[in-house]
Order: C-alpha cells, then structure tokens, then sequence
C-alpha cells in the first residue's frame, strides 16, 4: 500500500477527523472509501455513456422508438 502526502487547511483536517471519529473510523479509511465510491461513480456514468451513444448510433438511421426496457436497462 502506498503513502500519500496531501497538504488540507487545518479547519477542513479538524472537521474530516472529528466527521471521521463519529462514524468510529481511521481518516485514511474514510478517504480511502470515497475515492473507492469516487472512482466507480465516473466509471459507471462512462458506461452508462458509452451505452447510450450505441443506442444513438443503432436508431439513428431507424424510424423506430426506444422501448421503455432498452432506455433503463442496467
């Protein structure tokens, strides 16, 4: 595992390590989480663009409507 250095405001460090003890967990791990959530958020609104686009592109040349199952398909 590597070591990070980031240079915070003491006041934003103070809340993070009070916001952190409340939920009864290491600064690190609470970071750790929202990069985790950070990360699979951007990829997911990639596929779900990339997705999209293909579903443009297959309709584009075609008369046809999208099906409410094929625009909230997962």
């Amino acid at each position: 595992m590597a070591n990070l250095t980031l240079v915070i405001p003491d006041d934003l460090l103070n809340k993070a390590r009070n916001y952190a003890a409340l939920k009864g967990v290491s600064l690190s791990s609470l970071i750790t989480k929202y990069l985790e959530d950070f990360t699979q958020s951007e990829e997911q609104l990639k596929k779900s663009t990339q997705k999209f686009l293909q579903l443009c592109d297959n309709y584009a040349s075609k008369s046809q409507k999208w099906t409410r199952k094929e625009l909230y398909e997962s």
